[in-house]
């Protein structure tokens, strides 16, 4: 497993002992993978970023990246950048309805690009930068926050 998928499913991971974080273990499992490597139907973070920029809503996503505030996005936003049949397929493989896989990835999106492009930058090699340490850290801190 990458570093990339190590973060998201701590990020995940560490969520879905909350109250808030209902269903996100099992996300933790699709999305970590989806967003580690170029080679499925998302295309990693760069085309998660892209889909966003196709749906006329790169200025949310951008803002995940940047090192400045991140825009809230919606469910329904989530909806419009990703389609309908990824959401479903995505929670088909979860188990789960696909308004409740908006909701959650409206939620942990911007956080997780956020946290994975910590110099404001998407990393041309796929990889996250700092070291693992630093950047779990950081999110352990981020979710006792929540």
């Amino acid at each position: 497993m990458g570093l990339l998928d190590s973060v998201v499913g701590s990020v995940l991971g560490h969520a879905a002992g909350g109250a808030q974080g209902a269903g996100l273990g099992p996300l933790a499992s699709v999305l970590g993978p989806m967003l580690a490597s170029t080679n499925n139907p998302l295309g990693g973070l760069p085309g998660l970023l892209h889909r966003f920029e196709q749906g006329g809503l790169g200025h949310l996503a951008a803002s995940w990246v940047g090192t400045g505030p991140n825009l809230p996005v919606s469910g329904a936003q989530v909806h419009d950048a990703l389609g309908g049949d990824l959401l479903a397929g995505l929670a088909g493989r979860l188990g789960m309805d696909p308004a409740q896989l908006q909701t959650l990835l409206a939620q942990w999106l911007p956080v997780l690009v956020d946290k994975l492009t910590p110099q404001g930058v998407v990393p041309a090699d796929g990889a996250a930068s700092g070291t693992s340490q630093d950047l779990l850290a950081s999110l352990g801190s981020l979710l006792q926050k929540k």
